[in-house]
């Protein structure tokens, strides 16, 4: 039973991949510490819960990763993504940290599966989680609490008491009161604010109504605003996120991963006047996939269709939900409500357009159009074997980038540029101090594991001293 009238030394409020880093690394030098989680038991772990692989640096191939991935590597693949929008200096001591985290996790009770093919490109660079995302966040839940580290659910944060960058407590909801929790350091890992469709809307307007999310409802962001409130210095720009196209057909919250389509680059995307509105062969998916949820919501009434026939049928991961079948270009449209001559026409354009090439989904091919624009630059191929398909798609957003900033020691930094005294950050909460934009697959979970390791290890430290 936690009894929340003692004094810990690490009060770590969140309950994901990051907060759980930090609770074990602080709990493994001695600490006590309470992990806070707002979710119920069954919802516990924030987006964590959907994800499935992680990037880290390497120097070899190993059992589950098929070849190197050097820091400098890692290093411009974050630059071209983020347009340079990145603290330099905490994104390449991130990578670096990286290195370790692959064997540190494991150590904690996580466990990687064989490397992964297919149509991600992920192999050399991903390592993924066997069993997923939730056996992945099990293992470290279980790891936690063999080492006494104590945890309560339902676990709503009121209010945090903070004196001049100085963490004195958290007013927890408790019945129809709250109750008063205190500790010598803190951690926030609650992550950000994606769910909090009211504070979406100061950004992005009315649109933000036909975003839907991917993970957790319970990431509104309340933590951030406190944080912000009492002096913690932001960073980040709050329409900057994670967000990918996901099937228009999920649910608003929680739909996961098995809601995000991988088959943009076999086809091409019209918004719903039937046109085309950007190059589907840019890059490399795994670089380029979190950009189609900002320029979906740019779109009227921020709903898109990917459409494709039935050659590439099979080439890419199937989703939750199957795509929309039609004999001709026209019926595909009607289905939609698209304008069919409209729809025929950029179709027919984008045909005429393609040039022969040698198709190869792992590489930047040769298949590209010309003349056309916008182009499609690679893996352009003529949609023309019936029958055709489409699926609609509307953004999915997996987490913000409006966060604190915090200094390579995951010490939180207050508005006059000083460090708090005994504040610290991992997670999603503090990703936009390395994405200031874009998104590669699998940075995510190494800014939480990274971050989150070195929050806990700082904390216990500082509540040491």
């Amino acid at each position: 039973m936690v009894d929340l009238a003692r004094r810990y030394d690490v009060l770590v409020i969140g309950g994901g991949n990051a907060a759980l880093c930090a609770a074990i690394s602080a709990r493994r030098l001695g600490a006590s510490v309470l992990v806070l989680e707002a979710a119920p038991k069954f919802y516990r772990g924030g987006n964590t819960r959907h994800t499935r692989n992680m990037r880290c640096a390497h120097d070899a191939a190993t059992d589950i990763l098929t070849g190197p991935y050097t820091e400098a590597e890692f290093w411009e693949d974050l630059l071209r993504v983020t347009g340079g929008q990145t603290d330099e200096e905490l994104a390449r001591h991130m990578i670096a940290e990286s290195k370790d985290i692959l064997h540190w996790i494991v150590k904690q009770g996580v466990r990687w599966q064989p490397s992964l093919g297919g149509t991600l490109s992920l192999g050399r660079t991903n390592s993924f989680f066997l069993g997923g995302g939730r056996a992945m966040l099990n293992a470290l839940y279980l790891t936690a609490e063999q080492l006494g580290v104590e945890i309560r659910y339902d676990a709503e944060v009121l209010d945090l008491e903070i004196d001049n960058g100085m963490f004195l407590s958290a007013s927890l909801k408790q019945g129809d009161g709250r109750t008063k929790v205190s500790a010598a350091t803190l951690v926030a890992a609650a992550g950000g604010f994606e769910a909090n469709i009211e504070w979406l809307r100061e950004y992005w307007g009315a649109a933000a109504d036909n975003f839907l999310i991917r993970g957790t409802p319970y990431n509104r962001g309340s933590i951030l605003k406190m944080l912000l409130a009492k002096g913690v210095q932001e960073v980040g720009d709050p329409t900057q996120c994670h967000a990918v196209a996901i099937d228009a057909r999920a649910p608003k919250f929680d739909g996961g991963i098995i809601t995000r389509h991988d088959s943009v680059v076999f086809g091409i995307v019209v918004n719903n006047k039937a046109l085309r509105f950007y190059d589907e062969g840019e890059d490399i998916w795994p670089k380029r996939y979190a950009i189609w949820g900002r320029l979906v919501a740019a779109q009227p009434d921020q709903i898109a269709y990917i459409i494709f026939d039935s050659s590439v049928l099979t080439s890419f991961m199937p989703t939750l939900f199957p795509p929309i079948k039609a004999d001709s270009i026209a019926e595909l449209a009607g289905k939609f409500e698209l304008d069919a001559a409209v729809l025929e026409k950029t179709v027919a354009d984008f045909n005429a357009a393609v040039r022969p090439g040698t198709f190869d989904h792992t590489i930047l091919d040769d298949c590209r159009t010309e003349g056309l624009t916008p182009p499609k630059t690679h893996w352009a191929r003529r949609i023309e074997t019936p029958p055709y398909y489409a699926y609609p798609v509307r953004p999915g957003i997996t987490f913000t980038y409006l966060g604190t900033r915090v200094n390579k020691q995951a010490r939180m930094l207050m508005k006059d540029g000083k460090p708090a005294a005994n504040m610290f950050a991992a997670g999603e909460i503090m990703a936009g101090n390395v994405l200031g934009k874009g998104y590669a697959a699998g940075i995510g979970m190494t800014i939480g594991s990274v971050f989150g390791r070195i929050a806990g290890r700082e904390a216990a430290q500082n509540a040491r001293n």
